[in-house]
């Protein structure tokens, strides 16, 4: 059995596309999308005259004089982890200075767009037989739960689920980051999401964890050190790097000693590593550019017999 794991897309529907795509690409029954899935920037595109839209995206003022042209926009805006949004002139105005209504809008825009994303992926692999796992990350709004789910898309945060002879834990919280992120907790309430799902496992069946942030110094987990105003820490002219991930996953993955742990959450820190028996992958992530990251692990007689990082 083949599984092919990725992460952090932040609304790339480029990436999101590929992710779908990827268990024909390279024969894979299993799909795995661990986490930071809804993008962070709505675009509004106001109809400034009826059949005329203006909209602004990095620094770049388009006009669009012909209605026809106004969904190669809204593409463009999605290809690039953005959110089209429609409005008139009044309601852009309220959008920039009523924070609370923009913060709605966004919210129901976020839900909206991974709806659009599930019927995409029902539209790519209803009939294949893939079983396709689209979890959130710490990083996502409650909010989205709503509309993860499909014909053929599951989301298995928070439980056990079973495939192929094959049992697979899943969390999306993460310890806690700089930037009060929804879906964070202190390691010690951390250790208590994962060990009450860590209750459902079976014993004796190969487990795999997807755990969205990876464990404590682990070579999975190195990043800029910040300081309080968020700007990074400098030694001797160079950057400072620490390990930020969870104590609480390390002690789990090293309780439980799964076959593999599949990780995302810090983009920059592509590797692969073990804690003791288990092969831990974070294949990183450089959605911005419309690049996937992903890894391959084939699985054979309950061991993993071949993995690979792939980029494309």
């Amino acid at each position: 059995m083949r599984l092919f794991y990725a992460g952090d897309l932040h609304g790339s529907e480029r990436c999101y596309r590929k992710f779908l795509n990827a268990a024909a690409f390279y024969d894979a029954q299993v799909l795995i999308l661990g986490g930071d899935i809804a993008g962070k920037v709505m675009v509004p595109i106001v109809e400034e005259t009826p059949g005329r839209f203006v909209a602004t995206m990095f620094g770049r003022t388009e006009k669009i004089k012909r209605l026809d042209q106004l969904e190669d926009l809204k593409k463009r805006i999605r290809f690039n982890g953005f959110y089209p949004y429609r409005c008139d002139e009044d309601e852009y105005e309220r959008l920039v200075n009523d924070k609370p209504y923009q913060e709605s809008v966004m919210s129901e825009v976020m839900v909206a767009e991974i709806r659009r994303w599930m019927k995409i992926a029902d539209e790519k692999l209803s009939g294949s037989g893939v079983r396709c796992f689209v979890m959130p990350g710490n990083d996502d709004e409650l909010e989205i739960d709503t509309a993860l789910g499909s014909e053929v898309v599951e989301n298995p945060d928070g439980c056990v689920v079973s495939f192929d002879g094959y049992q697979m834990l899943s969390s999306s919280w993460a310890n806690t980051t700089p930037w009060d992120s929804p879906r964070e907790a202190d390691e010690e309430r951390l250790a208590k999401i994962l060990k009450d799902i860590a209750k459902h496992l079976a014993p004796g069946i190969p487990t795999i964890f997807n755990l969205h942030v990876p464990p404590f110094d682990s070579g999975l987990d190195t990043a800029f050190e910040l300081d309080a105003d968020l700007r990074v820490v400098t030694s001797a002219g160079q950057p400072k790097t620490i390990p930020v991930g969870s104590h609480a996953v390390r002690t789990l993955i090293e309780k439980h000693q799964p076959l593999v742990a599949l990780h995302g959450h810090i983009h920059e820190s592509k590797n692969v590593a073990r804690l003791g028996n288990t092969l831990c992958i974070n294949p990183g992530s450089n959605y911005a550019d419309g690049v996937l990251d992903g890894a391959i692990i084939d699985l054979e007689d309950g061991t993993v017999v071949r993995h690979q990082l792939v980029s494309g």
